[in-house]
């Protein structure tokens, strides 16, 4: 068995055009011994115009723009590039690899080429298994950095390299081989067949997004829940110490129930009352100051005070 990382660079990238102009790879055996590198040039056959992330001017490529024009197209590095990438004995790895398959993908499209078949796994994703985060895209010089690999970014070869090395750092702490890391989190590799593209997939991942969705449900339980009591008892007309104090809760007091619901009974039994829209208090009560919620109804003259402070109060009848 042996590994192929690979990266691409595109002289431009929309929505259904990328054109390439570098492949870079490296191929070692299952113990990361390196036993190729290359960084394969081509005549991307369009202008340059190099966008960052966000869609915005200003990415440099380390190359001479004008040297691409010396190499031919695509087609003339699809069979190698299909070689690599289709040998069964290999395993092909890349860093937010979904990108540089379909940059394949629409290459082959561009110049009615047969479309690739293969299984990709993704490093960015191993990434995300092993640290349980789902919600962040890291990038391979933030993943580098961490696991203590020494990456300068530079060619798609290069990048590759970095990939690869990544790989070996993030193996070696969990003390397993590709296969080892893919089957300790059930990540399923991703594939390009006829055209179409899979992502990689994971249990680690299904689970994660499960308890999302049933800590989201339970947060809509419980905010139901407070709002149902507010909306019952906020027309009820009471006197008492607390009248002209208008109150709103921090939201994680909010979904506090039943400290919440007990919190407001008092204050409703007081004469204040409630509202959901910090800017319309002029009582705050958090746990801790700051938060957008927070900074809305200081700034709109309210006062603050902590939550154990009011409930201290309120039991004893000093605010």
């Amino acid at each position: 068995m042996k590994y192929v990382f690979f990266d691409i660079e595109c002289a431009c990238v929309f929505k259904n055009v990328a054109k390439m102009c570098a492949f870079g790879y490296v191929v070692t055996d299952a113990q990361f011994n390196l036993l190729e590198r290359e960084d394969i040039l081509m005549n991307p056959r369009g202008k340059f115009h190099l966008t960052d992330r966000k869609g915005s001017e200003g990415l440099v490529l380390p190359y001479e723009y004008e040297d691409f024009k010396k190499y031919p197209p695509f087609p003339s590095a699809y069979r190698k590039i299909k070689d690599l990438l289709e040998d069964r004995d290999a395993v092909v790895l890349g860093h937010a690899t979904l990108n540089d398959v379909n940059y394949l993908n629409l290459e082959t499209k561009r110049y009615k080429l047969p479309s690739f078949r293969f299984t990709f796994h993704d490093t960015q994703f191993f990434w995300m298994n092993v640290t349980g985060d789902f919600t962040h895209q890291t990038g391979l010089g933030a993943i580098a950095e961490s696991l203590g690999v020494e990456f300068t970014p530079h060619r798609a070869v290069d990048d590759a390299y970095a990939t690869m090395r990544v790989c070996e750092a993030l193996c070696k702490r969990e003390g397993v081989d590709v296969k080892g890391l893919a089957e300790r989190y059930g990540i399923r590799g991703g594939t390009l067949s006829n055209y179409r593209i899979s992502v990689p997939t994971s249990h680690t991942q299904k689970k994660y997004y499960e308890e999302r969705a049933r800590e989201r449900e339970d947060y809509h339980r419980r905010h139901e829940e407070f709002y149902r009591f507010v909306n019952k008892n906020m027309h009820k007309k009471h006197k008492g110490r607390l009248e002209g104090k208008v109150f709103c809760f921090a939201k994680d007091v909010e979904i506090d129930v039943p400290l919440s619901v007990d919190l407001l009974r008092k204050i409703y039994n007081a004469g204040g009352k409630y509202t959901s829209h910090p800017e319309e208090c002029n009582v705050y009560i958090a746990r801790s100051e700051g938060g957008n919620r927070f900074d809305c109804a200081i700034g709109g003259g309210a006062a603050y005070i902590p939550l154990d402070d009011l409930t201290d109060a309120l039991d004893k009848e000093t605010l």
